[in-house]
C-alpha cells in the first residue's frame, strides 16, 4: 500500500470517529431504586434507565453500562418522568401593588422577568408547561430561547395573547376609556364576532402559538362584574375551534361559568381551564367528547390569603370567595365520575416554582397519589400532544428526569421537594445542590 493510500485510509478512519463521537455525544446511566410507571400506574424496582444525548434509549433491570458513560445513582430515590404543568404564565408574578402592575409595568418588564420564572419551574421538577397567555409574544421569545438553549427552563407551548370579547375577563376594565387603550388593536386579544375571533386565530398563530386560549366565560381577578357568565356566543367559539383547527392547534376555554363551560365544550375545545360551576351535564359532555379539565385547586389559598396586601379590589377579592370551594368540590366530582385529568396551577397567579403544591390539594379532593402524578405526566403530555415525547420513562423519549428522596404515593406533599431533575438529557439539579 503505498503513502498516498495509507494517507487517505487514515482520514477516512479519523472522519469515522469524529462522525461516531458527533452521534453520541453523552451516555448516560441512571440507577432508580425505584421508578414509577405512569402508563401503566405500576412502581418497578432497582431498573435502570439509559441515557444518549437527549432520549432515553432503554430501560430495564441490570443493563449493561457502557464504557464511558456516567452512572448517576439514584438507587435509594423515587424517580418519575418529568411534570407537566398545563396552565401557566411564566411572565408574571404577584408581588407588586395592582395598580402598578397594570399602569406602570409593560410586557417588557415581563420580558426582563420571565427567565428567572422559567429557571424556577424547571427546578421545581416541571419540564415542560402550556403557557396560556402573555403580552407582547413575550413567550413565544422566551420559548424560543429555551429551544435554542440560550436559558434554562421548561418545554413550551405558547399561547400568546389571551382571545377575550370586548370588556370581557380579557379586557381592561373599571377604568377610564382613556387609560385603556395601552397597545394597538391588533396587539391584544380582544376580538368580536365571528369573522374578528378567526382574524384573531390567524394572528396569534402566524406570530408563533402553539395552542389557542379563550375566555369562554367572565373571571376572577380582573374588574368585570360576573365570575361566569358566557363572554362569547356559540357561533364564536365554534368560530375560534374551528379555526385553530384548520391549522392543526388546539383550544383550551378559561371557564369558570355552568353554561360557558357546556358551549366551550360542544365547540370541540381540548380542555377546560379553571372549571369551577361545572355540573353534571357538562361532566357528561367532558366525558362523552374525551375534553380535559384543567382546574387550579391550590391557588385559592393564596389569592385568600395575599390579594388584599396586593391592593386587588374588594370586589375581585369576593369573587374569589366565591369560586374556590366550589371549584374544588366539582372537581372531586368531575374525579369520581371519571373525566380526563390535567395538572394545571394557574402558576404565576401565585409564585412560580410552586407548583408542586397542588398535588397535594388534587389528593385531598379525590384523587390518588398515583393519579395525580399521571395528571401532570401521562395525561398532561396526551393533552399537550405530546404523548410519543414526554410523560413518561420509555425508550424513544426525552430523557425528561426527576426523583424525590421519599416515596410520593405515601405523602404526595414529598413533591414539592424535588432533588434532581435532568432535561434532555442535561442535568439541572441533583441532590448536592442546595
Amino acid at each position: 500500500m503505498n503513502f498516498k493510500k495509507v494517507l487517505l485510509l487514515t482520514f477516512v478512519l479519523i472522519m469515522v470517529q469524529i462522525s461516531l463521537h458527533a452521534q453520541v455525544k453523552s451516555i448516560t446511566i441512571i440507577k432508580a431504586g425505584k421508578l414509577i410507571d405512569t402508563e401503566t400506574g405500576r412502581v418497578l424496582t432497582n431498573q435502570m434507565i439509559l441515557v444518549e444525548d437527549d432520549k432515553i434509549k432503554q430501560v430495564g433491570v441490570n443493563l449493561r453500562i457502557p464504557a464511558g458513560a456516567t452512572v448517576i445513582d439514584l438507587s435509594k430515590s423515587t424517580v418519575m418522568p418529568g411534570f407537566i404543568d398545563t396552565h401557566v404564565h411564566l411572565t408574571g408574578e404577584p408581588g407588586g401593588n395592582y395598580y402598578d402592575e397594570i399602569f406602570r409595568k409593560s410586557f417588557v418588564d415581563s420580558a426582563i422577568l420571565s427567565h428567572i420564572y422559567a429557571k424556577k419551574t424547571l427546578d421545581a421538577g416541571f419540564t415542560a408547561v402550556r403557557n396560556v397567555g402573555a403580552e407582547g409574544f413575550v413567550d413565544v421569545a422566551l420559548r424560543n430561547a429555551i429551544n435554542e438553549g440560550k436559558i434554562p427552563g421548561p418545554r413550551m407551548q405558547a399561547a400568546t395573547y389571551y382571545i377575550g370579547s370586548t370588556g370581557s375577563h380579557g379586557d381592561l376594565n373599571g377604568f377610564s376609556p382613556w387609560l385603556t387603550s395601552r397597545m394597538p388593536d391588533e396587539m391584544s386579544g380582544i376580538a368580536d364576532g365571528a369573522d374578528g375571533v378567526r382574524k384573531k386565530v390567524r394572528y396569534l398563530i402566524k406570530y408563533g402559538a402553539d395552542v389557542i386560549k379563550f375566555g369562554a366565560s367572565a373571571g376572577v381577578l380582573s374588574e368585570e362584574a360576573s365570575v361566569g357568565a358566557p363572554q362569547f356566543s356559540q357561533e364564536e367559539m365554534n368560530a375560534i375551534v374551528d379555526e385553530a383547527k384548520q391549522h392543526g392547534v388546539k383550544v383550551c376555554a378559561h371557564a369558570h361559568g355552568t353554561e360557558a363551560i357546556k358551549m366551550a365544550i360542544k365547540a370541540g375545545v381540548a380542555s377546560i381551564e379553571h372549571g369551577s360551576f361545572l355540573d353534571d351535564e357538562g361532566i357528561r359532555l367532558m366525558k362523552q367528547r374525551g375534553t380535559y379539565l384543567s382546574a387550579d385547586v391550590y391557588n385559592d389559598d393564596y389569592i385568600l390569603s395575599e390579594y388584599a396586601k396586593l391592593g386587588y379590589p374588594q370586589k375581585i377579592l369576593d369573587k374569589e370567595k366565591l369560586v374556590g370551594r366550589t371549584q374544588r368540590e366539582n372537581f372531586q366530582k368531575a374525579v369520581r365520575a371519571g373525566v380526563k385529568i390535567a395538572y394545571g396551577t394557574d402558576a404565576g397567579v401565585y409564585p412560580h416554582g410552586w407548583n408542586a403544591k397542588q398535588f397535594f390539594h388534587m389528593v385531598k379532593w379525590g384523587m390518588t397519589p398515583m393519579q395525580a402524578i399521571q395528571a401532570a405526566t401521562f395525561s398532561s403530555a396526551d393533552l399537550l400532544g405530546w404523548q410519543d415525547q414526554i410523560g413518561s420513562i420509555k425508550a424513544g423519549k426525552y430523557a425528561d428526569i426527576i426523583a424525590v428522596a421519599n416515596d410520593p404515593l405515601q405523602n404526595v406533599a414529598v413533591l414539592e421537594n424535588i432533588q434532581f431533575v435532568m432535561k434532555g438529557g442535561t442535568v439541572y439539579k441533583s441532590a448536592a445542590q442546595k
